[in-house]
């Protein structure tokens, strides 16, 4: 794990902190392209509906930069205009206080003509539910029902506009309707934050296979895996993730877009898959790796984490990390991901050797000998690291099982074995040999 005593060239030394490579090695290296501040225009413009509004609301609330954050608030402020969620536009002209100038304040006439039509349409479509039910249409009383689903979503009532979903259920005919109950109510509960029933309804979707075309399909694909990801389970998320198609898109971007299909995907299989499962399932996987090349950032750090270039790989972590905690889904387990990443990070640099220099390996990792010494000490105790620590000469020691002693017992265990095996063999001949069970059940 020695450097070359001839290489000045601190990136080569880098290289050779990693365990990869020789002085001849040509790796090319990369610029870190994702340390920028979030581009909150480019970012909404990958979203459509509610999810765009509330993303914005959400960097709103967590960004510090004051003009970052009335951007986002200028541009939510925009989209629910375009909307008739009176609701939710008073609570964002609240929140932008009259600094955003008078364009920006509570627009009362707005207000007024949307909540007037809004009674109006909801009349209507009473009155129509109400003649469809003396009817006994079903077909009608499905879409009226859907109609209100449509109406109460659209006005952000969404306890009311799940209901209405769900009441669809008892009037579809076709696997087509069901599919589309299911996506609806899917839809919903992912804007309420009620998870169990986006795992509840994907799997009723997934019981109607002759309506799933492959677009419905990567749709309940993302579903499961945010479904997944908010109760983490991040390897079951990684999966459905890794399992989404290409045809996607943008198809499905009033929930997730493709580029978070990636950086979900990629961060929760790099954080449980191991390297086996990282090789076949991510970076050979050819449908993956067109969600892959909308983020190459997130592609760029799994591969290096895969080649052992863990300085690399951190790094980009380290520059992703801001971004990511404005992600309203991913947020609140951007934490736990990078603890688990970095922990496999260290176990696999550690696996190969008898010996490892502490400094050499606390310079690849970014960090100090102390700092690298308590996380190591962690992992020992955890028992996922087989080693010892020489805190004096800073190297840690392997604790590599004695094979021949091993051998031995295994040989010695396997002899038991057959030996236990034979005499039960002969036991049951004689028994047989003998007619002890025939004898036995003659004296009874």
């Amino acid at each position: 794990m020695d450097g070359d005593d001839e290489t000045s060239d601190p990136m080569m030394d880098e290289i050779y902190a990693n365990g990869g490579g020789d002085k001849g090695d040509k790796r090319s290296r990369r610029a870190i392209m994702s340390g920028d501040q979030l581009d909150v225009e480019a970012y909404a413009a990958l979203y459509s509906g509610r999810t765009k509004i509330m993303r914005l609301l959400f960097i709103a609330d967590k960004m510090k930069n004051a003009a970052t954050q009335l951007e986002a608030l200028r541009m939510a402020y925009d989209e629910i205009k375009k909307g008739e969620n009176t609701q939710l536009f008073r609570e964002v002209v609240q929140k932008i206080d009259g600094r955003l100038g008078p364009n920006y304040g509570v627009d009362t006439a707005w207000c007024d003509a949307v909540d007037r039509r809004a009674e109006q349409k909801k009349e209507k479509l009473e009155n129509e539910l109400n003649a469809y039910r003396t009817n006994l249409i079903k077909e009608s009383i499905r879409m009226g029902f859907n109609d209100f689903g449509d109406f109460y979503y659209a006005h952000g009532q969404l306890g009311e506009a799940f209901k209405s979903y769900v009441r669809t259920r008892d009037y579809c005919t076709t696997s087509k309707h069901i599919l589309h109950m299911c996506m609806s109510a899917i839809l919903v509960s992912i804007e309420m934050g009620q998870f169990p029933h986006v795992t509840s309804y994907v799997s009723k979707a997934e019981q109607a296979p002759d309506a799933l075309e492959p677009i419905p399909i990567a749709k309940l694909r993302c579903a499961a895996g945010l479904a997944n990801l908010e109760a983490k389970k991040y390897k079951l998320a990684a999966r459905k993730f890794l399992e989404t198609g290409p045809e996607l898109g943008s198809h499905y971007n009033d929930v997730i877009a493709p580029q978070d299909v990636a950086t979900y995907g990629g961060l929760c299989a790099l954080a449980t898959f191991d390297r086996a499962e990282l090789k076949s399932k991510v970076i050979d996987n050819s449908n993956f790796r067109n969600f892959l090349e909308l983020v190459p950032e997130v592609r760029e750090l799994i591969n290096d984490f895969y080649s052992s270039h863990y300085a690399s790989c951190l790094e980009y972590l380290g520059n992703l990390k801001a971004n990511l905690l404005l992600d309203i889904h991913l947020h609140d387990h951007v934490e736990t991901l990078y603890d688990q990443i970095r922990h496999k990070a260290l176990i696999q640099y550690t696996h190969p050797f008898v010996s490892v220099d502490l400094n050499m390996m606390a310079n690849a990792f970014k960090t100090t000998v102390a700092g690298l010494e308590k996380e190591l000490e962690a992992l020992i105790t955890d028992n996922q690291i087989q080693a010892r620590i020489d805190s004096h000469n800073k190297i840690l020691y392997a604790r590599h099982a004695d094979q021949r002693n091993a051998t031995f017992q295994r040989v010695l265990e396997t002899g038991r074995e057959f030996d236990r095996d034979v005499r039960s063999m002969l036991l049951r001949s004689n028994l047989i040999k003998h007619e002890y069970n025939i004898r036995a059940l003659r004296k009874l």
